[in-house]
């Protein structure tokens, strides 16, 4: 068993859930660039399961777009990155650090569906390499088990700017 706020790992060597309040510890965002509600899943050093819960209340479907809000492609790969910055933090023991996970690459993102308010957007993230400051991922976004949007993407972590 795992205790929600604390993470406490299970046997096999994944920690989960992960509450907001754990989810705030490890990464610096917060409303309205906060875009991972809970973590399902993190296996340190592999992958992690997230989750954003996707309102109409979002300040961005006032604007894309009135009469079809659809969450910006942008806004879904920010979410991939936020749980890969989770996962990295989480795995290389940085949380309350200062430390940030700062984008440095997006390759071959492919936004398949619209991504609607009312859905729960499930971030699959995985370390596809891992280096002492650097780190790639490959990451999917999923609604209802079909992959809205996909993307490899490149960290680095650092230092907060003084």
């Amino acid at each position: 068993m795992t205790d929600a706020t604390t993470g406490a790992a299970e046997s096999s060597g994944s920690i989960g859930p992960l509450d907001i309040r754990r989810v705030m510890a490890a990464l610096p965002h917060r409303y309205p660039m906060l875009l991972v509600d809970r973590v399902e899943e993190l296996i340190p050093d592999r992958s992690i399961v997230a989750i954003k819960a996707v309102s109409i209340n979002e300040p961005f479907f006032a604007g894309h777009f009135p009469g079809r809000p659809i969450m910006p492609g942008v806004l879904i790969v920010e979410a991939l990155a936020q749980a890969a910055g989770v996962l990295a933090v989480e795995s290389l023991g940085l949380a309350g650090s200062g430390k940030l996970v700062y984008f440095m690459a997006i390759d071959e993102a492919k936004f398949r569906t619209p991504v609607e308010p009312g859905v729960l957007l499930r971030l699959e993230v995985e370390f596809i390499q891992k280096r002492a400051s650097v780190c790639k991922f490959a990451g999917k976004a999923l609604v209802g088990g079909k992959v809205a949007a996909q993307a490899n993407f490149t960290a680095m972590i650092a230092d907060p700017p003084a």
